[in-house]
């Protein structure tokens, strides 16, 4: 279960979110300039709350008055916007940038796994600027993947995608979190991605929670 709770002051407003979620897609929703990314980057260590506190399942990630656990430490996966792939590295060494070599042996075969599921295997050897777009964007979620995280967040992922290809990443998210079975939390302007993909919808306006949807029950499978 992941538990949020941030209070922070931003440019022109005060954010206070509130939500609890279990192993389910939450997609959030709203205006530019709601707050839908500062929640992830809180999430994530980006950033940190005033005041509030949040919890993945029993590891307290941010709690007012100590000291916030570093990124780097509490298991989240996180694809931004633009994917953030580095250049100069191959789609094999961006894959498994974020594995410890402690751990290399051990994730083997969940790799191979998450290369046949997104049909990147043949990518390996080539460099960023040799992929398309929906290319980039699997490859970004199998090296969000490969560290196993314990969350994934995406930030606007599919935004700069042909309708088509779109199409063919949202399934693939979808077939990714009925394996995984984490909490998925999704940024997107796009209502009808968020009908397609989420379990719940969240709607923010000025850093508040204006509205939220539940599309279906989720059963708790931690």
């Amino acid at each position: 279960m992941l538990h949020v709770e941030i209070t922070k002051q931003l440019a022109h407003f005060e954010m206070n979110i509130h939500f609890e979620m279990r192993n389910e897609i939450i997609v959030l929703v709203g205006p530019s300039g709601s707050g839908k990314t500062t929640i992830l980057d809180t999430i994530a260590g980006l950033a940190h709350p005033d005041h509030g506190l949040i919890l993945s399942n029993e590891c307290t990630f941010f709690t007012t008055g100590e000291k916030p656990m570093p990124a780097r430490e509490r298991k989240i996966g996180y694809l931004f916007q633009d994917y953030a792939l580095f250049p100069h590295m191959t789609v094999e060494k961006n894959i498994w940038f974020g594995v410890r070599n402690s751990e290399r042996n051990e994730r083997h075969e969940m790799i191979r796994q998450l290369l046949e599921v997104l049909g990147i295997k043949h990518l390996l050897q080539k460099y960023p600027h040799q992929i398309s777009g929906g290319e980039k964007q699997r490859v970004a979620l199998a090296r969000a993947l490969s560290t196993q995280p314990s969350v994934l967040l995406l930030d606007e992922p599919l935004s700069a995608l042909d309708k088509e290809t779109r199409k063919q990443c949202q399934d693939e998210l979808l077939r990714l979190h009925d394996m995984w079975k984490i909490p998925f939390i999704i940024v997107t302007h796009d209502h009808a991605e968020a009908e397609r993909l989420g379990d719940r919808i969240i709607y923010l306006e000025q850093g508040q929670i204006t509205d939220e949807k539940r599309k279906r029950s989720i059963v708790s499978t931690y």
